[in-house]
């Protein structure tokens, strides 16, 4: 094959693989915005403040 011929392929293989990469990313995006907020519960959970476990409105009754 010739150069210009073997930079075209190049060229439409990297094409293709970005688009390929586009329809993933539009395929799944329900599913990386629910682990993506998942994963925000999960560090606010685990970073909360030492007094979250105390019922505030008992306390004031």
């Amino acid at each position: 094959m010739s150069k210009t011929a073997s930079m075209v392929m190049k060229i439409i293989g990297a094409s293709l693989a970005f688009a390929a990469f586009i329809c993933l990313l539009i395929g799944g995006w329900h599913d990386l915005s629910v682990g993506c907020c998942g994963l925000k519960k999960r560090f606010s959970q685990k970073f909360s403040s030492e007094y979250d476990d105390y019922a505030d409105e008992e306390l004031y009754d």
